[in-house]
């Protein structure tokens, strides 16, 4: 398969027709030109952990998607995840193609371009390489690069400080369902939660104003933890236009994804959002998808339901659901 790094060095001025998008989903006729979006900023240090709460709570269900300051994840171990990823960008195409995912597997893992069923035969202006990062059975180092040298050190290193943030998170969206504090984490996979490190690339693109890096779309998995870089391309999707998301530096990026809808019964939003690409920067990003495992069941949670409040989401195996959601079949 033709990667879209290759595709990026070796045109000019035109764009292959085939990543096009139709002009509904063009960002030169959805884009707001405003200001980016200021979305809800959660700092992880305050003290009163009610208001802390009710923060989330509301950036969750209103917004499906918030950044967290303060987070404490050391900004050194930020920067060295950036860094093995970008060298491994940097490699020759020979090299990455040596982790290119198994054609005959179901998996994700590994280097490559296409993820989900293309959608009427337009392709995304990115190439990604996915790692499990935890728990340590599910790890799979066939397809972690072994250049750079560190680069197994650096993401073992930034997976291990986000248990810390995924606790708090799991707690905090609980308590704001009025749940008990453990109850989130322990209906999700509890100790067998998947961290699922995403790295996606977008090389520099002739006409971005024709193209999409990732088309619109929600995350498959309960929630997502994403390190930005500080060239722009998030867009979340809004009173029907779609808006620049404002980059806050040492933040992460937090979505909502449709586990935890399907948990809440709809109380929290999975947040509708894509990726949008740049003519002069590559951008990439890092995000880790916490996701329940494979076989777990999940539905609304039986304290969110009742005759007022019936069931919204059918409960079913992850790994069944994430299926149908690749492939485009209905749920």
């Amino acid at each position: 398969m033709e990667r879209v790094q290759t595709v990026a060095s070796s045109w000019n001025e035109d764009l292959p027709p085939e990543f096009i998008r139709p002009e509904n989903e063009q960002p030169r006729f959805t884009t707001y030109e405003g200001q980016p979006l200021q979305i809800p900023v959660v700092d992880f240090k305050v003290s009163d952990e009610k208001n802390l709460v009710q923060t989330i709570f509301d950036a969750s269900s209103k917004w499906g998607l918030f950044q967290i300051v303060n987070h404490g994840i050391p900004s050194e171990v930020i920067g060295n995840l950036q860094r093995v990823g970008k060298q491994f960008f940097e490699l020759s195409q020979e090299e990455k193609e040596a982790y290119a995912k198994d054609p005959e597997s179901n998996s994700i893992e590994g280097y490559g371009t296409k993820l989900q069923k293309s959608n009427q035969g337009k392709k995304g202006w990115v190439d990604h390489l996915f790692n499990k990062v935890w728990p340590p059975e599910a790890v799979d180092y066939r397809f972690w690069p072994r250049n750079p040298p560190d680069y197994r050190k650096a993401t073992e290193e930034y997976a291990k400080h986000l248990h810390e943030v995924v606790d708090n998170l799991l707690k905090y969206l609980s308590l704001g369902l009025g749940l008990a504090a453990e109850e989130l984490k322990s209906a999700v996979g509890g100790a067998e939660l998947v961290y699922n490190l995403k790295i996606n690339y977008y090389p520099p693109c002739p006409r971005p104003d024709l193209a999409l890096g990732v088309p619109a779309h929600s995350d498959l998995c309960g929630f997502t933890i994403l390190v930005p870089s500080e060239v722009h391309g998030l867009q979340v999707f809004r009173d029907e236009v779609w808006y620049d998301v404002a980059y806050v530096p040492n933040a992460l990026i937090i979505h909502i994804g449709d586990q935890i809808e399907i948990f809440s019964n709809g109380k929290y939003k999975a947040v509708l959002h894509r990726s949008t690409v740049n003519k002069e920067k590559t951008r990439m990003s890092w995000p880790v998808f916490i996701e329940p495992p494979p076989n777990l069941e999940v539905g609304p949670h039986p304290k969110l339901i009742n005759e007022q409040n019936p069931p919204k989401y059918k409960t079913k195996k992850f790994c069944d659901y994430a299926y149908c959601k690749l492939n485009k079949i209905p749920q």
